[in-house]
C-alpha cells in the first residue's frame, strides 16, 4: 500500500499555531499586570474597539446623536488584553499561511523549471534526430544515384545444353 508524502510542513505550522495560544495567554496576563502595557498597548485599542462597536450598535438601533461613554480602566484593560491575544493568534496564523503559500509557490516554480528543462532537452534531441534523419536520407539518395549511374550488366551467355547420347541397342 502506497502512502502519500507526510505533510511535515503543515504539521509544523499547526504546532506553531497551537503554541501561539499559550504565548498569547502569557502576553495577556503580562499586559494586565504591567502598567506600561495597560496604558499604552491595551487601553487605546480597547477604547477604540468599544467606541466603534457601540457607535455601530447605536446606529443600527436608530440613535444618531447619543454620546458613548468610555469603558472603565479595568474593563478596557481586560478587553485590550483579549484583543492583543487574538491579534497575536491571528498574526501567527497569517504568518503560517504566508509561509505555506511561499513554500507552495517555490515548489510550483521548481516543478515548472524542471518541466521546462525536460521540454528543452526533448526539443534538442528531436533536432538532433531530425539532422541524423536528413544525413541518412542524403546518403540513401547518393547510393541510389550511384546505383543508377552504373552501366547495366552485360548478359551472361547461357550454355546451350547438348543432348546426351542415347544408348543404342545393337552396339556392344
Amino acid at each position: 500500500m502506497v502512502v502519500g508524502a507526510f505533510p511535515i510542513a503543515k504539521l509544523l505550522y499547526l504546532g506553531v499555531r497551537q503554541l501561539s495560544k499559550p504565548l498569547a495567554g502569557r502576553m495577556k496576563a503580562g499586559a494586565r499586570r504591567s502598567d506600561f502595557f495597560k496604558t499604552y498597548i491595551c487601553l487605546p485599542p480597547a477604547q477604540l474597539y468599544h467606541w466603534i462597536e457601540m457607535r455601530s450598535k447605536m446606529r443600527i438601533m436608530g440613535f444618531r446623536g447619543a454620546s458613548i461613554k468610555p469603558l472603565n480602566e479595568e474593563a478596557a484593560a481586560e478587553l485590550g488584553a483579549e484583543l492583543l491575544g487574538e491579534a497575536i493568534i491571528f498574526l501567527v496564523g497569517g504568518g503560517c499561511m504566508v509561509l505555506e503559500y511561499s513554500r507552495q509557490a517555490s515548489n510550483s516554480h521548481r516543478k515548472e523549471e524542471e518541466l521546462s528543462q525536460t521540454i528543452s532537452s526533448l526539443q534538442t534531441q528531436l533536432g538532433e534526430l531530425a539532422l541524423s534523419t536528413e544525413v541518412l536520407d542524403a546518403r540513401l539518395r547518393e547510393v541510389n544515384r550511384l546505383l543508377l549511374a552504373l552501366p547495366p550488366p552485360a548478359p551472361v551467355p547461357t550454355p546451350v545444353p547438348t543432348p546426351a547420347p542415347t544408348p543404342t541397342l545393337g552396339a556392344k
